[in-house]
């Protein structure tokens, strides 16, 4: 029996031209369950384990402000990245009866979610990242227990935190730490310190899983090498570099930020599942699929 996961998605603005893609790459992992709050609209092609609840963002602030007991008034949506870590706490009764609650970025393709989260996996760990000395705010899966979801408390100064309007990226800096200790150390004397040391961070799993080219991390090998293209059909994920991808999901931010051409965020991408999809610093082109 899979250990239940869902993953809180609260955004707002407009979908972005990719998300016919994000949602199927959703349906492609049924026991996976995601939850927008959103005022961008329902799309007719949301899969059955994607829910949509609408919600104005002021209206979202002022309920998180209430369950907060904080004055949360951010000036931009960007700001939610900062109090991602209490989403379980906000959204309790949304996640009743799972057993692991998440958050994450929309600017990602998942892979197959199962073949890196196994049940044997979830079972040793109460907060799952995919970096390995800080959280990934692109995905982070917590145990879905009293505990965890208040974890965020232990913030030093989180009501101020998150109450200023300007954005700290306290779910990858301020949460981190609460985790990862020494990060600078090698990692296995790390470890022999916190199973020695920090009983909070020992059923935690922080792995490298390489999801983000052009980023800050190095690649596998040690080297800013990294995959110039990558590729989706309903085969799943691959690279330029022809290897096996067990990675939960392919995270292009950094060229949608740096190097994609500005109009192609008007032209939605509409997904064909004979169609293979080709990332790359370009930009999202559609090929012929090769089966």
């Amino acid at each position: 029996m899979n250990s239940s996961i869902i993953i809180l998605m609260p955004y707002f603005g407009k979908w972005p031209h990719w998300i016919e893609l994000f949602l199927e790459s959703c349906r492609r992992n049924p026991t996976v369950h995601w939850v927008f709050i959103s005022d961008c609209g329902r799309l007719a092609n949301f899969p059955n384990n994607v829910e949509y609840r609408e919600s104005s963002f002021a209206d979202y602030s002022d309920y998180v402000s209430k369950r907060l007991s904080i004055n949360f008034k951010p000036e931009s949506a960007y700001k939610l990245c900062d109090i991602r870590p209490a989403f379980g706490y906000i959204h309790s009764d949304i996640i009743r009866g799972y057993d692991f609650w998440g958050f994450g970025d929309l600017d990602l393709i998942y892979g197959n979610l199962r073949a890196v989260y196994t049940d044997e996996y979830l079972e040793k760990h109460d907060l799952i990242s995919n970096h390995a000395t800080r959280v990934s705010g692109h995905l982070c899966l917590i145990r879905n227990t009293e505990e965890m979801r208040s974890m965020f408390k232990k913030i030093p100064n989180w009501q101020g935190r998150f109450s200023d309007k300007k954005h700290q990226a306290v779910d990858e800096k301020a949460f981190s730490k609460l985790f990862v200790k020494h990060k600078n150390l090698p990692t296995w004397l790390r470890g022999v310190l916190t199973k020695a040391f920090y009983p909070l961070s020992r059923r935690t799993s922080f792995v490298e899983r390489f999801t983000t080219p052009d980023g800050c991390i190095a690649w596998r090998d040690g080297t800013y090498r990294f995959p110039e293209e990558w590729y989706w059909s309903r085969d799943g994920l691959s690279s330029s570099f022809q290897e096996k991808e067990d990675i939960p999901y392919f995270h292009f931010a950094v060229w949608k930020k740096s190097t994609w051409p500005s109009e192609a965020s008007e032209i939605f991408i509409l997904y064909d599942e004979n169609k293979k999809y080709r990332f790359t610093s370009r930009g999202i082109d559609v090929l012929e699929s090769d089966t």
